[in-house]
């Protein structure tokens, strides 16, 4: 077999679309598809990459002929008893993913290492990651955790989630961070519809040291329709049956677990 057969095999053998291998190796779907019609070879330091990833010696690889596992020592053809996936540590990181899928994806696939290594799976954990449970600097999924994350549920330095989302600056329905953005906030800058913080923006309510509103409880200001500062210094110096009744008034359809959660605070 010639190179261009081997790495189509080899590919197909570990179950990988021409995406994946060209995400391993930080090359485009196209220079994939080249290399396996035989219209273009890849450079010598491509071909170590695939070398490590397949597990095969360079030698085998390169030459037309059999392929040498050189991991397993195995050679002249191809057994059936080679995994799936090899885990492998190459050059600078490490690499597995599961056999096994859930939804068409692998149960796990974790991707670390030196450079922008890429994880795909139910379980993905990389530097860019996506999944359903994803861990990264950069994570896409149901629940992410990274430097920059976005999910349903978010937890990163910058995280935006569709329900909920935690971090230093948090973007979602339920937001909390030290900058909070949504409908219901809460961090040292909260801005939404029902806000708690430092400095407390609400379209609806705001509660915090300083709270703008239309219905405001602050501890130092309180500024709105409807405004309530406390003259203790401290929100538990507010009467929270007068600010609860304000709330019914102004908002008689407002759910009451949110009017438990605005008042809970208070005297």
């Amino acid at each position: 077999m010639r190179f261009h057969e081997k790495l189509q095999y080899l590919r197909k053998e570990r179950g990988f679309s021409q995406e994946d291998l060209a995400e391993r190796l930080s090359v485009s779907r196209q220079a994939i598809s080249k290399w396996e019609s035989g219209s273009a070879h890849p450079e010598i330091e491509k071909l170590v990459q695939l070398s490590e990833i397949f597990g095969v010696t360079l030698d085998s690889l390169m030459k037309e002929g059999p392929i040498e596992y050189g991991r397993s020592g195995r050679s002249n053809g191809f057994a059936e008893d080679v995994p799936f996936y090899r885990p492998y540590w190459g050059r600078g990181g490490y690499e597995y993913k599961s056999k096994r899928t859930l939804f068409g994806l692998p149960l796990v696939h974790i991707n670390i290492g030196f450079g922008i290594r890429h994880a795909k799976g139910f379980l993905a954990i990389g530097t860019i990651a996506r999944g359903v449970i994803s861990i990264g600097l950069v994570s896409l999924g149901l629940l992410s955790i990274g430097l920059l994350s976005l999910g349903l549920l978010a937890f990163g330095t910058i995280a935006f989630g569709l329900l909920a989302a935690f971090g230093g600056i948090a973007i979602g329905t339920i937001a909390i961070g030290g900058v909070a953005l949504g409908i219901l906030t809460m961090g040292g800058l909260a801005i939404g519809m029902f806000s708690i913080g430092g400095l407390a923006i609400g379209s609806h309510i705001a509660v915090g040291g300083h709270a703008y509103g239309h219905i405001a409880v602050g501890q130092s200001l309180a500024n709105g329709t409807r405004a309530f500062l406390s003259e203790t210094g401290s929100l538990s110096g507010v009467d929270r049956g007068a600010v609860e009744a304000a709330i019914r008034e102004e908002f008689p359809n407002l759910w009451n677990g949110i009017i438990r959660w605005m008042t809970f605070w208070l005297g």
